[in-house]
């Protein structure tokens, strides 16, 4: 059984790319008001929002347990909505050795909406530790919650 593992999903939404984008390149902290009974908050470390090398620490709550995951920004891709999130410290860092999370957002063909792409590279500390199957669940959720949140804010403009 190998320790190396990626995991990914698709999640089709309504918002445009560019502004489900920014939500995770430059605005974070503000998922807890997007997503709140899974998202906490988002404590900064150092860095600027939306600039790479930028550290935050997620407070949330996955399979009924409320965690933390401490991050480094490690890519922001603005052509391709795409931005990288490598954990440094946290629950994650219990089972893996390496963890990163992957989110990018292409807009539909037909111009209407984008899919989300999440993808999670992992490295097992050993080999009884489980695939991360219910953290994937839980940004698809999370991106939902923030879709249904970007939408009804456009719909109010």
């Amino acid at each position: 059984m190998s320790l190396l593992g990626k995991l990914e999903a698709d999640v089709e939404i309504k918002a445009p790319a560019g502004k489900f984008h920014d939500v995770f390149s430059c605005r974070p902290h503000h998922v807890n008001t997007m997503s709140p009974d899974k998202i906490h908050g988002v404590d900064h470390h150092e860095g600027d929002w939306g600039k790479e090398g930028t550290v935050m620490t997620w407070n949330y709550t996955h399979d009924g347990v409320k965690k933390t995951a401490k991050e480094i920004v490690e890519a922001i891709d603005d052509k391709n909505n795409s931005t990288t999130f490598r954990v440094i410290d946290g629950d994650l860092m219990k089972e893996y050795k390496d963890f990163r999370l992957i989110v990018q957002a292409t807009p539909k063909p037909n111009g209407e909406g984008s899919v989300v792409h999440w993808t999670l590279v992992y490295q097992k500390l050993h080999p009884q530790i489980p695939d991360p199957a219910t953290l994937l669940e839980f940004v698809v959720h999370c991106s939902k919650d923030i879709d249904a949140h970007l939408t009804q804010t456009q719909a109010q403009k």
